[in-house]
């Protein structure tokens, strides 16, 4: 998909000029599909109570969203060509900013699940019709502020809120099957009384088909199967790529591989 390759190469090129570890490129390239299946799908508009929501608590995907919010018309070329620089607004995880579509403060992992519980909470207390997405890691899912969350959504029938795993296998120490083995998160999401999908996180008609597929009377999980550093054959699956820094060699490299 055109989108989704224009996305990956602004991603690298902000990655490329900055050099920082901040633009954790692996978690970043893995969620593009996901995110830009959402903001295709969704009603993002700033100035709308009832916009929907995308609520980012794997927070070290801030640049892919930064992208999508740049490609969507809601952040300038010229403020993000600022990201990770001196004075910028844009850092490696996001600033809340809901005039530029920035609708939560990412950083400490799994804060952004309970903050989208209470978000879907108080939409639905006030009649909204609106819905809630909320983009978690597979390494965040190890923490269990994330399933105390999804406990609660469980427990007030939230059916406006659908969590979506980027389920890429690697976190920042290693393969998640080796930190702590969660098993099937499908499973676990059914167990704690959530309607649980399981897609290929790169297949965008399918990640569509299951973010429209939603449950009418409890929450909604997505378990999206990707790759980390998708698109880039040397940053695929490789632990390294969670903080790497590219030197010009590996980016003219990996912007060759996206462009094919």
């Amino acid at each position: 998909m055109e989108e989704c390759k224009q996305i990956r190469k602004r991603i690298l090129e902000l990655a490329y000029k900055v050099k920082s570890s901040g633009s954790h490129l692996g978690g970043s390239l893995s969620s593009v599909e996901i995110l830009c299946a959402l903001y295709n799908l969704i009603n993002f508009n700033p100035g709308s109570r009832e916009r929907d929501r995308v609520i980012i608590s794997k927070g070290h995907a801030a640049l892919a969203l930064f992208c999508i919010l740049e490609w969507k018309g809601l952040l300038k070329k010229e403020e993000l060509d600022s990201f990770e620089q001196d004075g910028t607004c844009f850092f490696a995880h996001a600033k809340r900013n809901t005039d530029k579509g920035l609708e939560f403060s990412g950083g400490s992992l799994s804060l952004g699940a309970s903050y989208a519980v209470g978000v879907a909470l108080a939409c639905k207390s006030n009649g909204l019709k609106n819905h809630i997405y909320v983009l978690l890691g597979d390494g965040e899912c190890d923490e269990g502020l994330v399933w105390e969350a999804v406990m609660s959504a469980s427990h007030y029938k939230l059916n406006n809120i659908t969590f979506i795993v980027d389920n890429n296998g690697l976190q920042s120490d290693g393969l998640v099957t080796d930190v702590m083995n969660s098993g099937s998160l499908e499973e676990k999401f059914n167990a704690f009384g959530c309607f649980s999908q399981s897609v290929d996180g790169h297949n965008y008609d399918a990640l569509v088909a299951a973010i429209n597929n939603k449950s009418l009377c409890c929450p909604n999980a997505i378990v999206a199967h990707t790759i980390k550093g998708k698109g880039v054959s040397f940053m695929e699956q490789a632990q390294q790529w969670h903080h790497g820094i590219l030197n010009e060699e590996q980016y003219i490299q990996a912007l060759n591989e996206i462009q094919r």
